[in-house]
């Protein structure tokens, strides 16, 4: 596990690079993409870095980690909107070939798995982190085991994802998501974390021992995972 620390503008640039570097190498690789506030950044340099001619998404591909259950795509709280807006509609990409998680249809989740594998597989998968340990939405307690799967939001994500919606009434109660296996298969992982919040979480996830109680600290297993923290988030290493 490689681990950077720098400002939050530093290590989105710097997170970019591993995208640049990656399709000069394979064209159409697979990437696997993230949503909230930790990424903007990155997506912010990517888009960037495309209109700037340094990097082309046109070969590339992608699936997302998650959605909501019961938002269709054009939701403006649907994750498929997110990617839209921040990275899909900026950038050189085919959006045919942009996958996430449907909402509406979760009758066999693990047909996504199965999409991801007959595509060759994800090359390299974004994650962020939650203050509780989750990546994607694989809660505390979510076997390492697990495949694309619907989970039941905690109350503390369902709360630090209200300020997305007019109410906590109105933030989903169930998501959509890749299991823990899913992201492991990923050939290679970038973690993100920003912010003193994220910082008891980073601390745990680096230091403590591997447990499904800190779905994260499964990364130490992973044998090509970098890490990318803001002196904030890494404030208590």
């Amino acid at each position: 596990m490689k681990i950077i620390i720098d400002s939050a503008g530093k290590i989105a640039a710097l997170a970019a690079q591993q995208y640049v570097d990656l399709l000069k190498r394979k064209p159409n690789a697979i990437l696997g993409g993230a949503t909230g506030s930790t990424p903007l950044g990155l997506y912010a340099e990517l888009v960037r870095l495309n209109k700037a001619g340094e990097i082309s998404f046109k070969d590339a591909s992608s699936f997302n980690l998650d959605e909501y259950v019961g938002l269709d795509g054009t939701h403006d709280q649907s994750y498929r909107y997110f990617m839209d807006h921040n990275l899909f509609d900026h950038i050189d990409i085919d959006k045919s070939r942009t996958r996430v998680p449907s909402g509406i249809d979760v009758s066999d989740p693990s047909a996504y798995d199965k999409e991801i594998a007959a595509a060759g597989g994800v090359d390299l998968q974004l994650l962020g982190i939650g203050n509780n340990g989750h990546i994607g939405f694989n809660e505390p307690g979510t076997p390492f085991g697990s495949l694309t799967h619907v989970v039941e939001l905690t109350e503390s994500t369902r709360d630090a994802n209200k300020r997305f919606f007019k109410s906590i009434d109105e933030v989903p109660t169930h998501a959509v998501t890749m299991g823990v296996k899913t992201v492991m298969q990923a050939r290679s992982i970038i973690l993100m974390a920003i912010g003193p919040a994220k910082a008891p979480i980073m601390k745990e996830m680096l230091q403590g021992p591997v447990t499904e109680k800190v779905p994260a600290s499964v990364l130490q297993l992973h044998p090509d995972v970098t890490v990318y923290m803001d002196f904030e988030a890494a404030k208590l290493l």
